[in-house]
């Protein structure tokens, strides 16, 4: 995530604040619905980085074969991040 935690509490609560200027939204517990929308936000934010882990667990089980084929690591890491988001739908 490229983002600090607090940049995403600010968003938050400016999105919460904004959406209740309009009429879009109502609440009675704020700070409950704060902590939801900047839960939900994190999640969505660290998509990629739990990707890339999950990429790198994938290549050290493959570095053989990465060696064999002449493969270079940020080759394979692109090739199989590229084809972890094509497979699951995901958008970065």
């Amino acid at each position: 995530m490229h983002l600090p935690r607090e940049y995403v509490g600010y968003m938050a609560r400016e999105m919460m604040k904004r959406l209740s200027d309009k009429g879009l939204i109502q609440y009675e517990q704020p700070e409950y619905v704060h902590e939801v929308i900047s839960q939900v936000m994190l999640d969505e934010l660290s998509v990629e980085d739990r990707l890339n882990d999950e990429v790198r667990k994938i290549l050290e089980q493959h570095g053989d074969q990465m060696k064999q084929y002449g493969a270079t690591y940020e080759e394979a890491f692109k090739a199989v991040k590229h084809q972890l988001v094509r497979d699951r739908k995901v958008i970065l």
